[in-house]
Formats: structure tokens, sequence, C-alpha cells
């Protein structure tokens, strides 16, 4: 969808508008503007809005706000689904959590913690409403689509599916939209569709190294060992710093024979383990 007015994010978190409106004057959140001077919030925003919530209630200082929710902004996953994250304040410092990684670790007294998914439940009302209306005005772009197939993600595989697909519609080479809906296909096992929307992706972005890494994953679940560590190589090329792209070249060098290959690649691995660039 386009967006969430202030009256829908209040619905959704439970505020007052006049209470967003003033933490989006302060500048704890940067939404965007409608054509006429609206504000119009994305799913992030709402995200954003509801860690700054918990922390006024929790007496947090607003300059301490403003810098967590500075740092949540980089931390929030891209065009991944939403709903296994959950978001923890630690004092003035962020957790965000996936099943993949955890940035930003700190200790502190203060903890609160909430999942995203709840959020998502919230909002997806909203989102299908302004889906069914754009399906009778024909009013959406691709990237409309795409933001909406984000944010149904979070509880809605197969609605998520199909708003990918409107955005291919509108713009077959949309890489983004490629990337998520081939994600989403590998994820339910149609693995060869999912193949073609990463090879659709790498094509439409050849500077995406997660469409080569998801390549690579998709041609070793289906036993293409060696177009699997090519792609590997391909987005470490792109990316050198994606250290599961170096583990798992790592293991399938070691099941070839190439033991200082495997070795070479385990080693950068580690490194950037060791360094929190667990990257995926």
């Amino acid at each position: 969808m386009k967006g969430y007015t202030t009256r829908e994010v209040a619905e959704v978190l439970g505020l007052s508008t006049s209470r967003i409106l003033s933490w989006t004057r302060r500048g704890l959140i940067s939404p965007k503007r409608g054509p006429r001077g609206a504000y119009i919030f994305s799913f992030q925003d709402i995200i954003l809005l509801r860690t700054a919530r918990e922390l006024l209630d929790a007496n947090v200082p607003p300059r301490r706000v403003s810098a967590a929710l500075e740092a949540l902004r980089d931390q929030l996953p891209v065009g991944r689904p939403l709903s296994a994250v959950t978001i923890s304040a630690v004092g003035d410092r962020v957790l965000v959590r996936d099943e993949e990684a955890v940035w930003e670790p700190d200790s502190g007294q203060l903890s609160i913690d909430f999942s995203v998914h709840e959020v998502a439940e919230a909002t997806t009302p909203i989102a299908r409403a302004a889906l069914e209306q754009a399906g009778r005005d024909e009013g959406m772009s691709a990237d409309d689509w795409y933001d909406s197939a984000v944010d149904l993600e979070a509880v809605s595989t197969h609605e998520a599916i199909e708003a990918y697909r409107r955005s291919l519609e509108l713009d077959p080479t949309h890489s983004d939209a490629h990337l998520n809906l081939g994600r989403l296909l590998h994820e339910e096992g149609r693995i060869g569709e999912a193949e073609e929307h990463y090879r659709h992706a790498a094509s439409a972005d050849p500077h995406s190294a997660r469409a080569f890494y998801n390549l690579g994953v998709a041609l070793e679940d289906q036993a293409s060992t060696t177009g699997a560590m090519e792609a590997y190589e391909a987005a470490l090329r792109l990316d050198p710093e994606l250290a599961v792209a170096h583990f798992n070249l790592s293991r399938l060098f070691e099941a070839e024979g190439h033991r200082a290959e495997a070795l070479s690649h385990l080693a950068q691995y580690k490194r950037l383990l060791d360094r929190g660039g667990i990257g995926a």
C-alpha cells in the first residue's frame, strides 16, 4: 500500500494523533509527505513509533530515545519478513533479533520486549482494505504493490506472494520483488520457481550479492554443486563480508576434497563471526 495515515497509525498503536504528530515534529521519525502535505507512515515508521512509546513510557529521556531510534532505523531488516523479528530496548540501546542474527547487543537494567508480529497483525486489515480499493481504481504502482507485499508477509504468505506478482506485472525488472518472491517460494519448497526469480533478480540488479547468494542456496538445494559454488563466489565478489556465503563455500569445498580452499573460507567466516558480521 502507499502508506498509513496518522489516524490509522493511532488506531494500530492505541495512541492519540496529537502524540504521534508531536513525536514526528520532534524528529523521532521521518515519515514521507502526501500530495497535500499530510504525513504518510510506512510499516517501519510504525515499528519505530511503537519502540518510542515503550521507551518514553519507561521514562527514558527523549534525547536518548531519538538516538535509539536512529540506530534502530538502520538495523531493521530490509526486504525480510518481519513476523519473526523481536525488538528489545535495553537502556538507550536497541536489540533486533531474527532467526539469523542479533544487532547491537548491550546490557542494562531496563528491558522492553515486543514482537513485530503483534503490530503486523494490527496493520493487516488496513493493508488489505487499501489493496481492495486499489483493485478497483488501479491506482497502485509496482513499488506500492512491493511495499504492500512486505507488510503482508508478516501475516499472510499467500497474499504477499500475490502482491509481489502484481508488482512484477507492472515492472518485470523489479529486482527486490523478484528476490522476495523467490524467497517465499523457496520457503514453500517451490525451489525451481524460486531459482527463476533469483536469476531475474540478479539480472535486474547485477550488484545484488543477496540475489546471487539466494541463487546459490537454491542450486545447492537442487544438488547443483558447481552452480551453487559459482553463485556463492559471485556473491562474495560483490560483498566479501557476506559471512554465510564463506561458510557455505567452505562446506562445498570440503565435500569436493579441496581442503585449502575450504579452510580459507572457513577462516574468513570465523573472522567475520568474531567481528559480529554474520550478514546473510
